[in-house]
């Protein structure tokens, strides 16, 4: 059964306001009351663990792909991380810009609970909008091998790239229809659905891509080009389940989503790039920084590089619970936004601060604790050869253990935000944080300083912290920055 939605005084007045306005009278902020916040956390919670659970499903999808392609070759899975590497920014563009749906559909639904023609609109003109990033995005992936041997990368695994790419592109518009669908789901408070289809997902993606590459269940062995058939099938089966989902489940039944879809709304179209384009610019900020650090790690010695890259997996793997989180505060705070609900914007995003920023103070403490017993997932902690690597990513994860604190404080005060409708001036913080201030200090300490890869995550860490500090101080000041306009 889905969330309720907020508990707020509607206009039934005829005159609606359009969509995309902010609006301009909330109501009296109700006075604390215990009640209201245990029932907001209750509801953020109910959001938030199907999306965790779906944050975590969608990236053992491609950490089979890898798992599978180690043991093919050496080659292959260099070859194939090269292609994912420069594949991935498509994808994460796309969930930036598509993320926009969330809080454009969670605010149409605080405006008016039983809205069914502006959320279909929504969704319809996300499909659009999926459309026309797909087309330049297969333009710039065919020329994959090139784009690798611009980068100096090796011409024999830039033309297995190459291939790879030129397979793996045609699953991009069933991976953008489904974040479309994804999002939808998400914003209607039903993730489950989400997590479901994603953890069957997991299962055909590794059951087709073994089959593919190795030649088991009566199929022919593809080898290295199994794999992005693998993957590109498991991304049909996606979207086609989410869309399954849309189309039979009585809740979503009703809002028809696939009716009519040629017709364009060009207002709607425009709001979800002006609304998705700095969301989709700050991810590929980030993503830029941490790409940055590991070829900075690779100019510091190979120990550097390896013990980077168990650290890393840790802090990422841990990651996905803030994110989800922040995906819930979203849609919540969203539901306030369109709402008017001023009491609603304020529960729904403190306590997504308070349980994403919990949840990492406690895998901080596991990893000042722990260091060793998480390295050796990764690593064999008894051989010899690794003790360099183990050592310096002892020394990583305790200063991980800070960065935890702050990516968390980031990623959920990011979240919140973006229920508001405010994305462009956390675009502006993660382009000085990460790229003025965490390389800046990253780079003078590791060289200069001498602390090599210690400084790298120094630095890592100060940029995080900009970030978290500049998004947290917007949020408290969200009543005099007119983000929550003035009662009139």
């Amino acid at each position: 059964m889905g969330l309720a939605p907020p508990n707020a005084i509607r206009s039934k007045s005829a005159n609606e306001p359009s969509p995309f306005l902010l609006p301009t009278r909330y109501r009296t902020a109700v006075p604390f009351s215990p009640t209201l916040w245990r029932a907001e956390a209750r509801a953020l919670f109910a959001l938030a663990v199907p999306l965790i659970l779906g944050n975590l499903a969608q990236s053992m999808i491609y950490a089979t792909e890898l798992v599978l392609l180690g043991r093919l070759s050496a080659d292959a899975l260099a070859a194939g991380s090269l292609a994912v590497n420069i594949y991935g920014p498509f994808m994460m563009f796309g969930t930036g810009l598509l993320s926009s749906l969330a809080p454009m559909i969670a605010s149409e639904r605080g405006r008016r609970a039983h809205s069914v023609r502006d959320v279909r609109r929504s969704v319809r003109q996300g499909l659009w909008v999926a459309t026309s990033i797909t087309i330049p995005s297969w333009l710039i992936l065919w020329h994959g091998e090139a784009l690798l041997l611009a980068l100096g990368q090796d011409p024999a695994l830039a033309a297995m790239g190459g291939v790879f790419l030129k397979i793996l592109m045609w699953s991009l518009p069933a991976y953008f229809g489904h974040l479309v669908l994804r999002f939808y789901i998400s914003a209607m408070e039903r993730a489950f659905a989400v997590f479901v289809v994603l953890f069957a997902t997991v299962v055909v993606n590794g059951l087709v891509s073994w089959a593919l590459m190795f030649g088991h269940l009566g199929l022919p062995a593809l080898g290295f080009i199994g794999a992005p058939i693998g993957s590109t099938i498991s991304t049909l089966f996606l979207c086609f389940g989410l869309a399954t989902v849309v189309v039979t489940d009585k809740h979503f039944r009703r809002y028809r989503l696939f009716g009519c879809w040629w017709r364009p709304d060009w207002q709607r179209y425009a709001a979800i790039w002006k609304l998705g384009l700095p969301i989709a610019i700050m991810i590929l900020l980030e993503i830029g920084v941490f790409n940055a650090a590991v070829f900075v790690m690779g100019l510091i010695d190979r120990t550097s590089l390896a013990a980077h890259a168990v650290a890393i997996q840790i802090a990422a793997f841990a990651f996905m619970v803030p994110m989800g989180i922040s995906q819930a505060a979203t849609v919540r705070v969203g539901l306030g936004f369109g709402a008017g609900d001023r009491g609603l914007i304020t529960r729904a995003g403190w306590l997504a601060l308070a349980m994403g920023v919990g949840f990492m103070c406690t895998t901080a403490l596991t990893l000042v604790l722990f260091p060793r017993a998480l390295v050796g997932i990764f690593l064999d902690l008894n051989d010899p050869a690794n003790a360099a690597v183990v050592t310096t990513a002892v020394s990583f994860l305790a200063i991980a253990a800070l960065f935890q604190i702050v990516d968390g404080a980031q990623v959920v005060g990011a979240g919140v935000l973006r229920g508001l409708h405010d994305t462009r001036w956390p675009m502006v913080y993660a382009a000085v944080g990460y790229w003025v201030i965490g390389i800046g200090i990253g780079i003078t300490l590791a060289f200069p300083m001498k602390m090599r890869g210690v400084g790298i995550w120094l630095g890592l860490a100060s940029g995080l912290a900009v970030v978290a500090v500049l998004v947290l101080v917007r949020w408290m000041r969200r009543e005099q920055l007119r983000l929550v306009p003035d009662q009139r």
